[in-house]
């Protein structure tokens, strides 16, 4: 489905990725795992259009994307979660995922997918007219959640979903993840939180200083001793 293939991306003269390869398979989960400033972030936005590879391949569906707008790149089928969840803040919460689909021009899918989303997010519906910079951080992770998929997306890149979030939030959060997998969305996933991000993927990269040192089955990465020291806490 997608293949990253030696792309480097720079912030001016700093070289944030460094021949970064991956790939993702239709159906999968696949995480990326670092610490922070590893170029996970980076990574993700590179693929969603909103920066630019100096050289290498990104490609999606046997097409290169690599120079494409951002807005082809979402009506291809790649939605992304942005990290810290960037809801329009002064809009009601129906109007965020009306613009998620902005787009899209089939409206009864339209209506079928808001349909999907209250299902999956009950407090959403709940908070459908209400401004959604008053909503709790965990709502707004929903709301940005929801937006995402309001676009249909074929592959969808989730950039720190349990960032701030409260523990038991950060598993109700995982838990929908493995549910929008489960009805048929590609998830590529970004988190630091590595024991939820390997408990729920298929596969996983760790990325260091803008590099991939290691990948395999979550299972593998799991239980490396490498990846335990450094980010499972053991």
């Amino acid at each position: 489905m997608l293949r990253v293939e030696d792309i480097n991306v720079y912030y001016g003269a700093i070289h944030a990725i460094k021949d970064i390869s991956l790939d993702v398979t239709d159906g999968e989960i696949v995480a990326l795992i670092g610490s922070n400033g590893a170029g996970k972030s980076t990574t993700l936005r590179t693929i969603s259009g909103l920066m630019k590879p100096k050289t290498g391949k990104i490609i999606y569906e046997d097409q290169d994307i690599a120079g494409l707008s951002a807005h082809k790149i979402v009506g291809m089928g790649i939605c992304q979660v942005p990290e810290g969840r960037r809801i329009f803040a002064n809009m009601t919460v129906m109007e965020n995922l009306e613009m998620g689909a902005y787009l899209r021009t089939d409206k009864d899918g339209i209506e079928l997918a808001m349909k999907w989303v209250f299902e999956k997010f009950p407090r959403l519906l709940e908070r459908k007219n209400q401004v959604a910079g008053t909503l709790s951080g965990g709502e707004q992770q929903m709301l940005a959640m929801g937006r995402a998929l309001m676009g249909k997306p074929k592959l969808l890149l989730m950039d720190e979903p349990s960032m701030g979030l409260a523990p038991l939030l950060v598993k109700e959060i995982f838990n929908i993840i493995k549910e929008i997998n489960e009805s048929g969305t590609t998830v590529l996933l970004v988190e630091q939180n590595a024991n939820m991000a390997l408990s729920i993927a298929d596969k996983a990269y760790v990325l260091e200083t803008g590099r991939i040192t290691l990948s395999g089955t979550a299972k593998e990465l799991a239980s490396s001793e490498a990846v335990r020291k450094a980010y499972l806490g053991g």
